[in-house]
């Protein structure tokens, strides 16, 4: 389904044909494992763009994180670089800081990257939301550069905007996206867009 031109300047892809940006998938989660993207990731699309909506861990305290697959989803280990930071702001007003958190940076490493940041509360009220972008997934000449911006209710009652960014360091096309909190089940909704 093409976004229209007011929904793609929204996307943040603004000034590219109507046409050139489509809802491939939407995967809700019902105190789910993960949800993986396997199928969709092609050369037709050169950016995906994955959007969050109210993901909430049934367990306190977990990050949402995510990996990729250069086999179709058999295997989340692809090699990332990456870096993070985060602003956070407490309900009390009691503290507020800007920080670079280096326990959520990857060098080199295969394991799942934070996108959350601080861990997320599972009060009733509480989640995380934001998005994840992708560039040229299909390339077998390239490494792929990925970035996202997440904002979520902490454990501790805080406001928090996360941001991580980085580089799968690997020319082999990647194929499949998968995501889950640090442990435990969650609720919510993933959808995924193409950008030609």
């Amino acid at each position: 389904m093409p976004l229209g031109a007011n929904k793609a300047a929204i996307m943040g892809v603004a000034g590219v044909s109507t046409a050139d940006v489509v809802l491939l998938s939407t995967q809700t989660a019902s105190n789910s494992a993960s949800l993986s993207f396997t199928s969709d990731i092609t050369s037709t699309y050169g950016e995906y763009i994955f959007k969050f909506y109210n993901i909430n861990p049934a367990t306190d305290a977990q990050q949402f994180t995510f990996n990729l697959s250069t086999d179709g989803g058999s295997n989340y280990n692809v090699t990332k670089t990456s870096t993070a930071f985060m602003t956070r702001h407490r309900e009390s007003d009691a503290s507020a800081s800007l920080g670079y958190f280096t326990a959520e940076d990857i060098a080199q490493g295969t394991g799942y990257q934070s996108i959350s940041i601080k861990g997320v509360g599972n009060d009733a009220d509480a989640s995380v939301a934001g998005e994840l972008h992708l560039f040229n997934p299909s390339s077998t000449t390239y490494i792929k550069h990925f970035y996202s911006r997440m904002n979520s209710l902490q454990e501790d009652n805080e406001a928090t905007d996360g941001f991580s960014a980085g580089y799968v360091n690997s020319t082999s096309a990647v194929n499949a996206v998968t995501f889950k909190m640090q442990s435990g089940n969650f609720d919510g909704k993933i959808k995924m867009w193409g950008v030609k």
